[in-house]
């Protein structure tokens, strides 16, 4: 009989590390499952509160117009009397804030908070000489 000595250790992951690696693995995709339909919503939000600062022209007509395109989109979050429309000096604005509690495992939860808006930010430029 010819014996195989081996030289070096052999590499490799062991049953309990794969199982380990595939059970966090599991547990990102479930957080992911369970976050994407959040993110999803907020971005129909965002573009629901830009159509409806388009379509209208009052404060009540953007609220109804944002309404309308909640019914079409599912949007659960948030209505239109939680929308805060104020006039900047150059037109009306729309902002919103909202928070969105995802429950993981007993009393565990994640919370999300959402917040956006119509108003470009604008960047400020840094001084020519350096501020000094």
């Amino acid at each position: 009989m010819q014996e195989k000595i081996f030289k070096g250790r052999e590499q490799g992951i062991s049953l309990v590390g794969l199982i380990f690696v595939l059970g966090i693995l599991a547990a990102l995709a479930v957080l992911g499952l369970k976050v994407v339909p959040t993110v999803t919503e907020y971005m129909a939000i965002n573009k629901a509160v830009g159509k409806a600062k388009a379509d209208g022209s009052t404060p009540a007509d953007i609220r109804s117009s944002f309404d309308k395109q909640a019914d079409v989109a599912y949007i659960t979050s948030i209505t239109g009397k939680e929308l805060d429309v104020y006039n900047n000096g150059n037109g009306l604005e729309v902002s919103f804030a909202y928070d969105k509690k995802i429950p993981l495992f007993g009393p565990a939860s994640l919370l999300l908070e959402y917040a956006g808006g119509t108003e470009k930010q604008q960047a400020k430029k840094p001084a020519k000489d350096g501020g000094a």
